[in-house]
């Protein structure tokens, strides 16, 4: 009895973490084995102390779960967190329900007014090589000078596909000293994709600007909008800001009520925050994030500037994973960040990812996998949980951003979801354009709120986005609403190319810009028991036609009151539709909906919808059906 005693309190000892506390009044020479100060002893101040005290532990009780606690405050970063594998099983999280932020930021003082403009705010950035793109004050992101301050220029005409970009401009909307400058920006959107690159030179007499990059093969768009940024004749409207390279003077234009005598400026001076860098055969394991808040990072566009193909897919996580696997990231606050919020890369295994706070960022929420297809096992990723988090106001510096992006990843679940308030699609599956098989597979997109996805800026969208074979892939029980495109392509649920095998079921989905519904091409995709309604152009779409059949559409309500029910391409049958309810709430009779230029009459004579109805507004209602 006595030993076996002994032996349960060894085991109940081990399983407690050894625990480590941060507070931004501690003092890196105590223990940190209390969370409050004591006259001798207390908490740490840095998260770097608390780790090499961590590692140091851990060289004593291999193996041993410790945590590490942060008191509430904001723990400036000099160099981006790595834990490695040696830092498996360990727990960052707040102290309790506090709320402490690791921020990649700095504080800008001593500002001064201008004499002659009151609203003029400036203070000298205090290190010779600290150059930033981003701006908070008082925990607002603030906009730097732009030209217009609403709305856009326009390309004159086609956009380009010279290399270098050169940019056809209204005269007078660019001007030929901001080649010399070295970093005055253009950012155009251009369709789904969009570019940001410095002016090199400006030709005033045939109104042509050369810009510093290539363009992507997808970067086209007549008479496609842009907008000037960091020039320093745009810095005037209240809220904007400008950096002097030369000077190391930033400029601020103060809205009505700010004195930024007592304000919390914030500037950049990280590109990303936290990285768990495991290697192939010895992952970081078992590492859990808690209750934390992450801040302020930067962008760089590179020296040549930036041109998006899809989905701002060069842009990487501010917290970021490679061979990493078991680990959590749950309960936390990610704002006022450049990149991807968080990235789940190579080799990552069954992350969990719930509960988050995810707003304010610079480009998308959660980017999961890669884009290259990996054939080691070790390398592939897989077996991730997204649940419950709140992503909105996204891709504000990197519009293409999607709310979660997986690439070449499978086996993945993303649920319970309240996505909103971005420019492109809020769930993007898949990175194969055609139909080769791939490890995006078996992917369950489930139980997510998508609205105001687009909200007019970028084409070709969906809140729901697919591409290629994705066997096992479901997507059901969603409600989505108000996604508005530019131009084209403002759908609900989107089978792009080469989706194929996919399951879109139970879904709500109303007021798309184009449809409710649409396939680009694919094959085998199953769309059933849906609600479709008030798709302003369409309610369903098909735009290629091939020789196996694009989707079985069954069960299926569709509800509207204006535009047509089918857009695009319909003539070779080649799909299957049938026990579907289309009602048009103007009031026609059933014989006025028209199923692509066919009466439901010929279009039952197809072999579609024999058995759907077509309600009147009236008491009764009317069933159509036709012998096979």
């Amino acid at each position: 009895m006595i030993l076996r005693s002994f032996f349960l309190l060894v085991t109940a000892c081990s399983a407690v973490a050894f625990t480590i506390h941060v507070a931004p009044d501690g003092n890196d020479a105590w223990s940190g084995r209390v969370a409050k100060r004591d006259g001798t002893n207390g908490p740490n101040a840095t998260i770097t102390a608390a780790l090499e005290a961590a590692r140091a532990a851990r060289r004593v009780q291999p193996g041993d779960p410790i945590e590490i606690q942060l008191r509430a405050g904001r723990y400036q970063l000099d160099r981006t967190i790595t834990l490695a594998p040696a830092d498996s099983n360990l727990t960052i999280a707040a102290y309790q329900n506090e709320r402490p932020v690791l921020s990649g930021g700095r504080r800008i003082t001593e500002w001064r007014k201008v004499s002659d403009t009151p609203t003029r705010w400036q203070a000298k950035v205090p290190e010779a090589n600290w150059y930033f793109r981003s701006l908070f004050i008082n925990g607002l992101r603030k906009q730097r000078a732009r030209v217009p301050n609403e709305g856009f220029h326009r390309i004159q005409g086609p956009s380009s596909q010279d290399k270098p970009v050169r940019l056809k401009f209204k005269p007078g909307d660019i001007k030929k000293e901001w080649a010399g400058r070295g970093d005055v920006e253009v950012v155009a959107l251009l369709a789904w994709s969009n570019i940001r690159m410095f002016i090199r030179d400006v030709d005033e007499t045939n109104s042509v600007a050369t810009l510093s990059g290539n363009p992507r093969p997808s970067n086209k768009e007549d008479n496609a909008r842009y907008y000037i940024e960091n020039a320093s004749e745009g810095l005037d409207s209240p809220g904007e800001w400008y950096l002097d390279r030369t000077t190391r003077v930033i400029t601020y234009l103060a809205q009505p009520g700010e004195d930024l005598t007592n304000a919390e400026v914030i500037a950049p001076h990280l590109d990303d925050l936290l990285l768990l860098q495991g290697e192939p055969n010895n992952p970081v394991r078992n590492v859990t994030l808690r209750g934390l808040t992450f801040s302020h990072t930067d962008w760089d566009p590179g020296t040549n500037g930036y041109a998006d193909t899809q989905a701002a897919v060069a842009i990487r996580g501010d917290v970021r994973a490679e061979f990493a696997a078991n680990c959590v990231i749950e309960d936390c606050i990610f704002g006022q960040l450049a990149g991807y919020a968080v990235e789940l890369g190579r080799g990552c295994r069954n992350f969990r990812v719930t509960g988050n706070e995810i707003a304010d960022i610079g480009a998308g929420a959660v980017r999961i996998g890669e884009p290259a297809r990996r054939t080691d096992p070790l390398d592939m990723n897989h077996g991730h949980t997204i649940t419950d988090n709140h992503a909105h106001h996204l891709g504000l510096v990197y519009p293409p951003a999607c709310g979660v992006l997986i690439m070449q990843s499978g086996t993945n679940r993303v649920a319970h979801n309240h996505i909103h308030h971005l420019y492109y699609t809020a769930v993007s599956v898949g990175w194969n354009w055609g139909y080769q098989e791939t490890p995006c597979r078996a992917n369950i997109i489930e139980f997510n709120h998508l609205h105001d996805v687009g909200q007019g800026m970028l084409s070709d969208m969906g809140a729901v986005y697919t591409l290629g074979i994705q066997k096992g892939t479901v997507v059901r029980n969603n409600l989505i609403h108000d996604v508005n495109s530019f131009t084209y392509g403002g759908w609900g649920l989107y089978t792009d190319e080469g989706s194929s095998d996919i399951i879109l079921e139970n879904n709500v989905v109303y007021r798309t810009k184009s449809a409710g519904f649409h396939q680009h091409y694919g094959r085998d995709n199953i769309v059933r028991n849906n609600v479709f309604a008030f798709g302003k152009e369409y309610q369903l779409m098909r735009s290629r036609e091939e020789d196996h059949v694009s989707f079985i559409f069954t069960n299926n309500i569709v509800y509207f009151d204006s535009g047509g029910l089918l857009g695009s391409y319909w003539k070779n049958d080649k799909f299957r539709m049938d026990h579907n309810i289309y009602f048009d709430a103007r009031t026609p009779k059933p014989g006025d909906i028209q199923f692509a230029a066919a009466t439901f009459e010929q279009w039952q004579a197809r072999s579609h919808d024999r058995n759907s109805l077509l309600p009147i507004p009236s008491s009764r209602m009317r069933r159509t059906t036709t012998s096979p």
